[in-house]
């Protein structure tokens, strides 16, 4: 029997592939091509339909790397093709396994409406449904020749991710671009027979349903004559009405579809060439809506949507009539599909005003939950600023992606940091690109972790990562599997639709606690290091020229710059996006967000600039020696007091802590009144003693700002992945070195591999903070450069700053979870403490890291070390490599509220200035209340919205100063600015307090009224 079955099998795959589907387009007709090759960059539409055109045949090559090329196809139907569906097939050379990542095309009328896209699995344009015969066909394609750079697996470096580097070499090779009939019943044919084939093979060899099903087969393919499939196609599933008809039963897993394209905002392929991928999907979705009224789309990511307001209003026409019927359906409410753990906490809050404000002013809508399927890894501050937003849902399927452990719930509520929970749900299919096969329905059955309560799954539905979207040929499936025997039960719908009906069987889900740590793609913490650098550089200056505007605004009466800094925000949030922040995507996207991000730098310059001129603190410089002497003041926009300076005010600067270097012995030391650092001749810390306690942070005989450089190569992802093998090669650059003392630092320069780095050693401006400054010419290859301090601290767990607040990690290899740890990422600091002192390490603009429990005899010690830079060789084959500046710290005798304020003092430098002392906006008067940001509101009411969390996990008590302004009425908000209860204030002599009572790590936002 069971070989019967297995012949049955075989002969159903064949029959499929050979005669089957290609019956599916009958009696082909050619039609007359003709092309125009754009020189450069793409045009606009209306001039690639009124180009010149030269003949092309089928077969010709066509396509350089990255180029456009506008196709002409002209024809007239067939006669004989009267009353029957009338389709084009055009096949441009495309490759059907590699959908979204090479050629594709959009097809327009000659009168410029967009029709749908060309694609490797939609290789179909509609003329008419029921043609009359003798009608004129003409269609313009503007065709994409974009090369396949997931082809050279396992992943080998090319030079084809960058247009400055790639060949000219045509790429595709035109096939068959034909007019046909569309044969209806021999598309159904095909899809009976392919549902009822996957199902049968998920089925149990032993099942009765499962020999049914392949006797029924059997059946009807004797019923086909493959020489004439179309004749007798309704003959063939005439067999097959039985076994479909069987339903399924009355506890059978209930999918949801979600008609979706997971379109990555920018990764093997540039910035401009998503705008283009977007509107070929959007255009196709909006035909099958169209086209099937059972169907409903979902996409996310406001820009996505503003690029084709922007670049392709014909194409957003339509989608916009979609969304009014609630057929399209727009989700997530973010700006992008943001990277969910580099980003600061203010960026997360603004990639969802800036996505919601937009879906509101465009489409009436808000989004109820957040949709981020794709990024690597979650905070664990996402619930807060979630719910804090008004979310009511969050969906992600990436964890299911993890290398050693399984994820413990698909539905669940996730509780944040601060206590703060959202609804939460996993797809059990572990796919974003669900094509409804039987083998992904009948998985997520069988893997869905909450199947003895509930019984709903969400499966997002089509071609994604470079777009295509859902087929019609996954609507065929839906259809048969809607409810048919041994199969989950499918039906489209929305994403709100199965989160209420997920929530309502599901009333006292399971609760995960923290972040959901990705066990997966750890190197994109440290990959391409200027984007971190640009984006942290961005998020301060954007946080600065609020600041500084919003003072300007209130106090002398200028403009506040909505519309730029709103557009300056929109380009520092799509470049969050969790392909180009990561650092993962080819070289020209990476070329291109370097130069976008020192536009922004230079135009918040200009703004921090004005504004502060405006308030009569002007001449901005770099550093407090620029200033003229007798004219020093301070700009400090940070939330805490340096040198005198208060929050977030111009002030005139004290001196700085009096910082001694000297060489002694064979070294060299830098000494303070708070700190004494020991430099050995290679350059390596010996001793680093926080004077008010006499702790030394260097373990005993140890040595720390030790570069340690690793093998980096591993098994798959590259520029994403940094596999638990690489510390098992490991090479300590503690060789010679040039060592000199200047001014008051101790310089280090050092040689290795065919690179270099100088650093530069002192203690900060408070003298208890030992700051490296690197300056590393990086030339290797495959290779993970760490920088090692090695403390005499007994810990268990590491404390990790993250958004608002900070996470608690053990160090310590218990389990397989914390195994998995080896690698983790912190925003501006990680600390390693016990009772009584702590060590603090600090970066600039590098968030990867790791800290190893060693033992020493009867101690403990914790290496923690820093992860500078990464040198991978796909997709961009020269990642990382040429000149980098990065700034680190160490703070001996450290707690979380020292660590904090050091690492916003090391990221927010003091600006010199001259003028006028200007007195902050809004104070809080407890320190471990940190006032993150101050604007004015979105609305443009005029009103002024403070920012403020608690950062230590205590509860707090306190109160916000507002100074230098009339403030009226005060409101609690939430995150989207949306006002709240009123608060009680007490007037001072030049404001108002405003008290404040906050949880552990609990956000807040007040809105003033002037």
């Amino acid at each position: 029997m069971h070989d019967d079955q297995a012949l049955t099998m075989g002969r159903v795959t064949r029959v499929l592939a050979e005669r089957l589907r290609p019956a599916i387009h009958s009696d082909p007709r050619p039609l007359d091509l003709a092309a125009h090759v754009v020189d450069g960059e793409p045009i606009p539409v209306a001039e690639g339909l009124g180009a010149e055109y030269a003949p092309m045949a089928v077969g010709d090559r066509w396509g350089r790397a990255w180029g456009t090329t506008w196709l002409r196809l002209t024809g007239e139907v067939p006669a004989s093709f009267a009353g029957r569906r009338v389709e084009i097939v055009a096949d441009l050379g495309f490759d059907v396994n590699m959908p979204g990542f090479q050629a594709e095309g959009l097809v327009y009328t000659p009168g410029g409406e967009p029709v749908r896209s060309l694609n490797p699995r939609a290789q179909w344009i509609p003329v008419s449904p029921a043609a009359r015969g003798g009608e004129a066909i003409e269609f313009f394609v503007e065709a994409a020749s974009n090369p396949v750079l997931l082809d050279y697996h396992p992943f080998l470096p090319t030079e084809e991710g960058d247009v400055l580097t790639s060949g000219d070499e045509e790429l595709y090779r035109v096939r068959r671009v034909d007019v046909c009939v569309f044969e209806q019943e021999v598309f159904e044919l095909v899809h009976d027979v392919e549902v009822l084939h996957q199902l049968a093979a998920e089925l149990p060899e032993e099942s009765a349903r499962r020999a049914k099903i392949l006797r029924a087969l059997n059946a009807a393919l004797n019923r086909v004559d493959l020489q004439d499939v179309a004749g007798t196609a309704a003959a063939g599933r005439e067999e097959l009405r039985e076994v479909l008809a069987s339903p399924a039963e009355p506890s059978a897993h209930r999918i949801t579809a979600v008609g979706h394209a997971h379109i990555d905002s920018a990764w093997l392929w540039p910035l401009r060439e998503t705008v283009r991928k977007v509107a070929r999907t959007s255009s196709s979705m909006a035909t099958l809506i169209d086209e099937d009224d059972e169907f409903v789309y979902a996409m996310s990511s406001a820009q996505q949507y503003a690029w084709m307001k922007r670049d392709r209003p014909e194409v957003f026409a339509r989608v916009k009539q979609a969304v009014a019927a609630g057929r399209f359906v727009p989700v997530g409410g973010m700006w992008v599909e943001s990277d969910a753990v580099l980003p600061s906490g203010e960026s997360l809050v603004r990639q969802i005003s800036q996505g919601q404000r937009f879906f509101k002013e465009e489409f009436g809508i808000e989004c109820r939950g957040a949709w981020l399927p794709d990024s690597f890894g979650y905070s664990g501050a996402l619930p807060q600023i979630l719910s804090g937003a008004g979310y009511e849902w969050f969906l992600t399927q990436k964890i299911s992606w993890n290398q050693v452990n399984r994820f413990p719930h698909h539905t669940f509520l996730w509780e944040g940091i601060d206590g703060s929970r959202i609804f939460t749900h996993f797809p059990p299919m572990d796919t974003y690109n669900s094509q409804l096969s039987g083998e992904e329905v009948a998985r997520a059955a069988r893997q869905f972790k909450e199947k003895s309560v509930a019984r709903h799954s969400l499966a997002p539905t089509g071609w994604g990562d470079g777009g295509g979207g859902t087929t019609r040929e996954m609507l065929a499936r839906a259809k048969r599997l809607a409810n048919l025997e041994g199969s989950p039960q499918v039906s489209f719908g929305t994403p709100d639709d199965f989160f209420e009906r997920a929530k309502a069987e599901l009333p006292d889900p399971g609760v995960w606690r923290g972040e959901l740590y990705l066990e997966l793609h750890r190197g994109t913490f440290t990959t391409q290091h200027r984007m971190k650098q640009g984006n942290r550089t961005s998020e301060r200056l954007l946080a600065e020229a609020e600041l500084w505007a919003a003072s300007a605004a209130v106090r002398a009466g200028r403009d506040y710059p909505y519309e730029e800094l709103d557009a300056l925000w929109q380009e520092v949030l799509l470049l969050q996006f969790h392909d180009i922040l990561p650092g993962t995507s080819i070289a020209w996207v990476h070329r291109e967000a370097r130069e976008r991000y020192e536009r922004v730098a230079t135009s918040l310059r200009r703004i921090i600039a004005d504004s502060l001129q405006a308030l009569g603190a002007a001449g901005e410089a770099d550093g407090l020696d620029a200033a003229p002497v007798g004219e020093r003041l301070a700009v400090n926009a940070a939330p805490f007091p340096r040198r005198g300076v208060p929050a977030a005010s111009v002030a005139p600067a004290g001196p700085a802590a009096p910082v001694s270097a000297r060489a002694e012995g064979d070294g060299f030391v830098l000494q303070s009144e708070a700190a004494r650092v020991e430099i050995d001749g290679s350059g390596h810390v010996r001793s680093l003693i926080d004077l008010d306690s006499g702790r030394d942070a260097v373990a005993p005989g140890r040595a720390g700002n030790v570069l340690q450089l690793h093998q980096d190569f591993p098994n798959m992802w590259d520029a994403w992945d940094v596999d638990a093998f690489y510390a098992g090669m490991r090479d300590d650059l503690d060789g010679p070195a040039d060592v000199s003392l200047d001014g008051d630092a101790v310089v280090v320069r050092r040689k290795f591999g065919e690179s270099s780095i100088e650093q530069r050693l002192t203690l900060a401006d408070d003298g208890r903070l030992l700051v490296i400054d690197c300056d590393v010419d990086w030339r290797e290859e495959e290779k993970f450069l760490k920088l090692a301090f090695p403390v005499a601290v007994f810990t268990d767990e590491v404390v990790a700053e993250t958004q608002f607040g900070y996470h608690r990690r053990a160090n310590h290899a218990n389990t397989s979870w914390e195994a998995a740890r080896f690698e983790t990422h912190a925003q501006r600091w990680f600390l390693v403490r016990e009772p009584g002192f702590g060590v603090a390490f600090l970066n600039e603009s590098s968030h990867g890291f790791d800290v190893a429990r060693e033992s020493a005899g009867r101690d403990v010690v914790q290496n923690a070390r820093f992860s500078l830079l990464r040198a991978p060789r796909f997709p961009d084959p020269r990642a990382d490599r040429g000149r980098h500046r990065m700034r680190f710290g160490v703070l001996a005798g450290a707690t979380v509220e020292s660590a904090t304020e050091a690492g916003w003092a090391l990221q927010s430098p003091l600006r010199a200035a001259t003028g006028a002392a200007v007195p902050a906006l809004a104070t809080s008067k407890d320190p471990a209340v940190v006032v993150s940001a101050v604007k004015l509101a979105d609305d443009r009411s005029g009103d002024l919205v403070v920012r403020l969390y608690e950062s230590t996990g205590s509860r707090a008590a306190t109160a916000i100063a507002l100074t230098g302004f009339e403030a009226g009425r005060v409101v609690a908000a939430d995150l989207l600015e949306r006002p709240g209860e009123p608060i009680a204030t007490e007037p001072t002599a030049d404001g108002v307090l405003v008290p404040v009572t906050l949880r552990p790590f609990e956000v807040a936002t007040l809105r003033i009224a002037r």
